[in-house]
């Protein structure tokens, strides 16, 4: 593959060896890659040059890994750009933080290095999939979800949604009344067999009733089960 057809990846770990490590099995696979030791360093490079895929340690020196992705997806430039934590912490109020704050996935030391790449493509792949084939416009009355465009409005007005938001959202409207599992929405919208627990999902849920104000009353909970949408 050429280097302008390469995906640029920009790796932010701040322990040396998990830097060189990670970065040589990305090479291996085709990708472009950039280094940083440091939040500051990362926020800095993302805007000079803005990458396909940001991998995130959340302990560096000064600036954690929450407050850069906080960063990145708070300016226009970088709130886009997919990101996938890479951190020894796997306890569930740090991933539940990450995926709060909108991050795409996430991986826990010490891990595999085929692990983490399968994880990256599955990522970098997501928005080539949403984007085969038509798919109707959603409506119920003043609440709108239009799946080619990824976009959510209500009363017109556009919602800016994550897009693990999205992909929930439109994962219960297309099937208005239909009760999923938590489980279930989990590996319909990141994959089989990704390690999140149950919180994670009622924090995506509660985050998108806020942002849809009365038409995310719509996303019913159904007790000891999961949740459902209502027409």
């Amino acid at each position: 593959m050429s280097e302008m057809g390469k995906k640029h990846v920009l790796v932010v770990e701040d322990e040396e060896d998990i830097l060189e490590l990670v970065g040589y099995n990305l090479a291996k696979e085709g990708y472009q890659v950039t280094k940083a030791a440091s939040g500051e360093e990362a926020l800095r490079l993302a805007q000079a040059r803005v990458p396909n895929l940001i991998v995130l340690d959340l302990m560096l020196p000064g600036m954690d890994g929450l407050e850069v992705c906080r960063r990145l997806k708070r300016e226009s430039r970088t709130q886009h750009i997919p990101v996938v934590i890479l951190t020894a912490k796997g306890e569930e109020p740090d991933i539940v933080a990450g995926l709060e704050l909108g991050a795409d996935d996430y991986v826990t030391k010490p891990f595999s290095p085929r692990v983490l790449l399968a994880r990256i493509g599955a990522v970098l792949r997501r928005p080539e999939q949403a984007d085969t084939g038509p798919e109707k416009i959603l409506t119920f009355e003043n609440l709108a979800i239009h799946p080619g465009r990824r976009e959510v409005r209500v009363d017109g007005e556009l919602v800016d949604l994550t897009y693990t938001e999205f992909g929930v959202l439109h994962l219960l409207a297309r099937r208005p009344g239909w009760v999923f599992t938590r489980y279930q929405i989990v590996d319909a919208i990141r994959g089989e067999h990704y390690a999140v627990t149950e919180r994670a999902v009622d924090v995506q849920i509660v985050g998108l009733r806020k942002k849809l104000g009365e038409a995310g009353a719509r996303i019913k909970t159904v007790r000891g089960v999961g949740y459902k949408f209502q027409e």
